[in-house]
């Protein structure tokens, strides 16, 4: 009999449960009990979801708070010494670590000041893990009432028996880091960490559970050997336990493992191996000639990352290759990934066209998708005929479909000519121009593009979106606000303005709703980082622009302003990336259409009177391909075309910037450097600022804003830290080519610390400007 399985399912709650909980709890207006119960429920409404829909292998410990690598810091007792010194209450430390922690000295306490942890993608999703950063001599406890453990009993006790899930050793400690001032090489802790996985594997199996799924997706990176070679020692310590601890399930997904097939001939006294055959179906005949004689192989057939239907018929295929070589009895139907990645469930959508709604599976549906291809391998086709032929029409309805197909833009991308992807002359040249015209003094400030989105404005964005206030009524609501923000901007003393972003509802989905070729849901959220959610669009169909996006509202912010006006726009690789994507034709080709898009609005914000236009690309380093070769090449390639592309329009005095999120800016230096971007802005606060060594070795020669800040946190940074951080960037970048700004937009921030973090920001760069103008 095939089994199917999951490897994890979304955490929020049909309707942002988790979401409003957390964040009430963080605001005072809940109890720690409170929330600890709004987590029970949502563990067992998913368990149920699951077990409903015919799932026979259900995971446990897939559910956070903030986030699985963060549960796993605290589970092995590896929380930094500035968040465990001031006895704080075990969630409240967790909470710390995820986005800082700031109070005042009170009669109970001493005063708190802690930032959080680096935070940075996992792998290419869009979702973001807290860092484990280590110490020389780190020590790993095993947590006296260790989460999974809890959990596991927890779902047995409501009558769902699970396999519980946790992070390998050898992925938690590669995708940790040394501590500031520490010179520990996180895979050397190895030895120390072991124990406490081997004391929590006997705790799971003394609470009944039989099999535990053990990550290590970093098996698909291309490994230094210390790490390739950690697996094995590894796993024959915890692969050898026999009947003291529960069998494993050794996960690997986001790619292919082939190129690391030794490790998994070490591995085989494992009783399982996972592996995503939705990202790389090739690996498949190559991994079950590597399993041992009694292995069993889970096929991850259903996309943990997308939302489209799985194609029954070749999911049944690729199983069905693996029952024929190794037998009914050895093969798991999986997802291929967590589904953490994908909105909770299509039920919720009132309001999508039927049409397009028939293409799509949210996590509930995939869990049923699983349930049929288990069935349909097992008991034959016939068993769920109807389910199979029902599959069929709605992927023949897609590929036949009007709504993805337009002459016209495929006819636009067949005229793209060699020059429409280069500016008109070289940066110096450029600069120069932008410098006499813009007229910015040393350590320009600015901010990354958005202000607070107040609860006013989400409310009239739902009463426009109602129909209940005209869009006049609206309008004149928008303009208030951009009075405002460029009101705050003068008070504060910044140098290049925004307008604050007030009528955009989400940096992609902005856009999304003003091109062809997208489809949008109501409730298709999807976890970002900790409480932050965000609803990706979907790309169904060929993209255009029918008219300006954002023009009236910069136009407008720039008549009312004393300094320059910086228009927002969002890149054409990170509306792609943070989309779901098309997966019939390549995302080169949606990339460079959306790229003809943002060209003509590009070029029209210039003609408006708009001379800084930054277009955001958070995402570039996220859609790398996780291994080197000809791939990564040639995704760098066309992913800096499509950006050259968006921004090449305009004239020599246009000051083009760009932002990027937490990168290993090393991985693909070059293709920063290509963009030919004239002021670069990168989240940089919770990094080493010895990562911008990067720009010296590279001389690069263009301008650079290291972010100051974290906005991720409330806390609010003292004006001598920001001067602190500087001083450190100093060290590497010249005076000339810093510019001062936060880490990101600001629009999950509140105003009062806004104002308070900007106006420290504003006087630090104030200093240094006057320092080194008495030095010149």
């Amino acid at each position: 009999m095939v089994q199917s399985s999951i490897l994890g399912f979304p955490r929020m709650g049909v309707n942002r449960d988790l979401k409003k909980a957390t964040e009430a709890y963080w605001a005072g207006k809940l109890s720690q009990e409170d929330l600890l119960a709004e987590g029970k429920r949502l563990r067992a409404e998913h368990w149920k979801i699951q077990k409903d829909a015919g799932v026979d292998i259900i995971p446990s410990n897939d559910f956070s708070y903030y986030d699985h690598v963060l549960d796993h810091i605290q589970l092995f007792g590896a929380a930094p010494p500035r968040y465990t010194q001031h006895n704080l209450d075990p969630i409240d430390e967790f909470f710390a670590m995820g986005r800082g922690h700031q109070k005042p000295q009170t009669d109970k306490g001493p005063a708190v000041d802690v930032p959080s942890l680096e935070m940075v993608k996992w792998f290419d999703s869009n979702y973001h893990y807290v860092k484990p950063t280590l110490q020389d001599g780190q020590k790993f406890k095993l947590n006296a009432n260790p989460k999974p453990v809890a959990e596991f009993l927890e779902a047995k006790e409501a009558g769902v028996v699970t396999r519980p899930v946790l992070l390998g050793p050898v992925s938690f400690l590669t995708l940790g880091k040394a501590d500031r001032g520490q010179k520990v090489d996180p895979i050397d802790l190895l030895e120390e960490l072991l124990p406490a996985y081997v004391e929590l594997l006997t705790k799971l199996k003394e609470a009944g559970a039989e099999t535990v799924q053990i990550d290590e997706p970093v098996l698909v990176f291309d490994l230094p050997p210390r790490v390739k070679n950690a697996f094995k020692p590894a796993y024959e310590k915890l692969g050898n336990l026999g009947d003291k601890a529960p069998k494993l399930v050794f996960a690997t997904y986001f790619g292919d493992i082939v190129h690391n097939i030794d490790v998994l001939r070490s591995l085989q006294n494992l009783y399982a191996i996972h592996i995503d055959v939705v990202r790389n179906p090739e690996q498949l005949e190559t991994v079950i000639d590597a399993l041992g004689p009694q292995q069993t192989l889970s096929v991850g057939v259903v996309d943990g990352r997308n939302i489209w239907k799985t194609n029954f018929k070749k999911a049944i295929e690729k199983v069905e290759v693996a029952t024929q070589k190794l037998g009914k009895d050895r093969v798991l139907v999986a997802s291929s990934s967590s589904l953490l990645h994908t909105p909770h469930t299509l039920a919720s959508e009132k309001h999508l066209d039927a049409e397009v709604k028939d293409w799509f599976s949210f996590a509930c549906e995939k869990a049923k998708e699983l349930a049929i291809i288990a069935k349909a391998v097992t008991d034959g086709p016939a068993s769920v005929r109807d389910e199979l032929e029902a599959n069929a029409k709605s992927i023949e309805a897609r590929a036949t479909s009007k709504l993805t197909n337009d002459s016209k833009v495929k006819e636009r991308q067949a005229n793209i000519t060699d020059d429409m992807f280069n500016r008109k002359s070289p940066f110096p040249t450029r600069i120069a121009q932008q410098q006499s015209s813009l007229n910015l003094p040393m350590f320009p400030t600015t901010t990354i593009g958005s202000f607070p989105q107040t609860k006013d404005i989400r409310i009239q964005r739902n009463r426009f979106t109602k129909g209940e206030i005209t869009a006049e009524e609206y309008e004149k609501f928008i303009e208030k606000e951009i009075q405002d923000v460029v009101k705050i901007q003068e008070e504060l003393g910044l140098d290049v303005y925004v307008h604050g972003e007030p009528e955009r509802n989400d940096m992609v989905q902005y856009f999304g709703e003003r091109l062809t070729g997208y489809v949008f849901t109501t409730h298709g959220w999807v976890q970002s980082y900790g409480s932050r959610c965000v609803r990706p669009p979907i790309i169904v169909g060929d993209i255009s622009r029918p008219a300006a996006m954002t023009v009236k509202e910069s136009k407008y912010a720039a008549s009312i302003s004393n300094k320059p006006m910086k228009g927002m726009l969002t890149g054409p690789i990170t509306c792609l990336r943070w989309s779901f994507p098309r997966d019939d034709i390549h995302q080169s080709q949606q990339a460079q259409q959306l790229a003809l898009a943002l060209r003509d609005e590009v070029v029209d914000l210039e003609a408006a009177g708009i001379f800084v236009i930054q277009v955001d690309e958070p995402a570039l380093r996220e859609g790398l391909p996780l291994r080197s070769g000809l791939a990564r090449e040639d995704y760098l390639s066309w992913a800096v075309k499509s950006f050259r592309l968006s921004v090449a329009g305009v004239k020599d005095s246009t000051q083009i910037h760009s932002h990027f999120c937490y990168s290993e800016f090393q991985d693909f230096f070059s293709a920063i450097a290509a963009l030919d971007a004239d002021v670069l802005s990168i989240e940089n606060s919770k990094s080493d600022a010895k990562l911008l060594k990067v720009f010296v070795d590279e001389a690069y020669p263009r301008h650079i804003g290291p972010g100051v800040y974290d906005i991720h946190s409330p806390r609010i940074p003292s004006e001598q830290e920001i001067k602190d951080r500087v001083q450190e960037m100093l060290e590497y970048l010249s005076p000339e080519q810093l510019w001062v700004d936060p880490d990101c937009g600001l629009k999950t921030r509140q105003w009062p610390e806004t104002k308070a973090a900007l106006t420290n920001m504003v006087n630090a760069a104030k200093f240094f400007r006057a320092k080194y103008a008495k030095a010149n």
